[in-house]
């Protein structure tokens, strides 16, 4: 097989423009993906990614994978055996994509990802992962996983105002014609609620469920479990357009707009979970948060709080160990180490308390080995991990979905950066469903827990909700 060669084109005409400008041109298609760091400088937030026509697809749901071929080229991909884990599926798919390429010098640019896996993997697979039994019906038509595998990208460099084409040499086809042509309009509908948002749980219902946590808790079950509750709104119009006024007000670093077949999945993420390169790997668990103030002098006391509360560091502090551990199954033995401890992220909406766990990746190991022995993130679940999961099985009344899975890629050159889907909408079948949780531990107040909650999708329900009354949508 002759390997293609990797080229990286910059494309002046674009340079200045903003990666959302140009995605507007896609963003109707199916399995269009933008991974948007707004200009946050918090994730060291420097580039952004747009893909769109994958030549291969991977779906996996209720168990059963399917792959999608949409190019010849590709084809003995086909071939390879299903394996029962469907991340040691895409890892094998991921290294026979990356045979088909020669990245040659380019090994060493500091562009991520340049081509390979893009996509998401929600929170249910769990089911897989940790053996979590799910009693609950298929409510959501959102793949468990949706990976496409691109041999094109266009990577926009937020610090010079770059844009740069990726691609294989001599490659023709007409994929970045679209993307040039961003002023063309492809107007929809303006996006606008058409019901308030309600919760799947009442502020009773929410306070027998921590009584049971408790219960748990005191018994020795468990020191943590991140209990969340979902609010659902029914919508109209234009998607892309509520992710745009997301954006604009939370200025989230780990942003990303997905459109698939069935479902568009709108993240303003303010989470890393794992990133790999070079083989360094990279965790920065959220556990800890704070309402912003108008004033500086109150918003700073309630910083200075949240930084000096025993509480929060305590359960900061498990979910380092939990992590610490997770990452260590694929990590070089004693490299795991905790540079950042207990420091102080501010975002528009909220502070919060966030740390950062280090490894190096074994060489036997691989970025999709490393999702898979993580997965799903311990800042989203609780600890011990398992038991903390069965028993947000137990009480939450609606499964996750997408929400506390990940987005991200694995680029080619076997470099990895993956969010956790807090601050996440899914929208399908003109339904809009979002989530929001906290963890509970044995301090933990009813009443403050569950206005946590609130806290947490202060700039996200009522950005949307203000859409539901104006003239111009009635």
């Amino acid at each position: 097989m002759t390997k293609r060669n990797i080229q990286i084109k910059p494309i002046p005409t674009l340079s200045g423009i903003k990666a959302q400008t140009v995605f507007a041109a896609i963003e109707h298609l199916p399995w269009a993906m933008l991974l948007d760091t707004c200009d946050n400088t918090l994730s060291d937030g420097r580039y952004d990614i747009i893909v769109y026509a994958p030549s291969v697809r991977y779906q996996f749901k209720d168990a059963q994978p399917q792959l999608s071929v949409d190019s010849d080229d590709f084809a003995a991909l086909k071939n390879i055996p299903v394996t029962q884990s469907p991340f040691t599926h895409l890892a094998v798919l991921h290294k026979a994509f990356a045979e088909y390429f020669d990245v040659g010098e380019l090994k060493a640019s500091q562009l991520p990802f340049l081509i390979g896996a893009v996509g998401l993997f929600g929170y249910d697979i769990n089911v897989l992962t940790d053996a979590i039994t799910d009693a609950k019906p298929k409510q959501y038509q959102l793949d468990d996983i949706a990976v496409g595998f691109y041999q094109q990208s266009l990577i926009f460099d937020n610090h010079s105002g770059e844009v740069h084409h990726i691609c294989p040499h001599g490659l023709i086809d007409n994929w970045l014609e679209p993307l040039l042509n961003y002023q063309t309009s492809n107007a929809t509908e303006h996006f606008a609620l058409t019901s308030d948002w309600q919760s799947n749980v009442s502020e009773p219902q929410y306070i027998e469920s921590m009584q049971k946590i408790n219960d748990y808790l005191h018994a020795g079950d468990c020191y943590q479990v991140n209990f969340a509750q979902r609010f659902s709104a029914t919508y109209r119009g234009s998607e892309w357009q509520a992710y745009q006024m997301l954006t604009e007000v939370n200025k989230a670093p780990f942003s990303s707009f997905i459109r698939l077949d069935k479902s568009c999945v709108l993240s303003v993420s303010p989470e890393r979970f794992l990133s790999v390169k070079d083989a360094q790997v990279v965790t920065k668990p959220i556990k800890g948060t704070r309402k912003r103030a108008i004033d500086p002098i109150a918003d700073k006391a309630l910083a200075d709080e949240l930084l000096q509360s025993e509480k929060d560091r305590a359960e900061n502090l498990m979910i380092v160990d939990l992590l610490r551990n997770d990452i260590s199954k694929h990590c070089v033995a004693h490299s795991v180490k905790v540079p950042h401890l207990f420091a102080l992220e501010s975002y528009p909406a909220v502070h919060h308390m966030v740390s950062t766990v280090v490894g190096q990746l074994k060489p036997s190991s691989g970025p999709f080995d490393l999702l898979a022995g993580a997965f799903p993130g311990g800042s989203i679940t609780g600890a011990p991990k398992v038991r903390a999961m069965q028993i947000i099985q137990e009480l939450e009344p609606d499964k996750r979905s997408i929400y506390c899975g990940s987005i991200g890629y694995v680029g080619i050159r076997n470099d990895m950066d993956t969010s956790i889907c807090i601050r996440t909408i899914l929208a399908e079948d003109d339904t809009l469903f979002c989530w929001a949780g906290g963890g509970i531990v044995l301090d933990s107040q009813a009443q403050d827990e569950y206005q946590e909650s609130f806290h947490k999708v202060v700039k996200i329900l009522p950005v949307l909700r203000d859409t539901l009354n104006k003239e111009e949508f009635k």
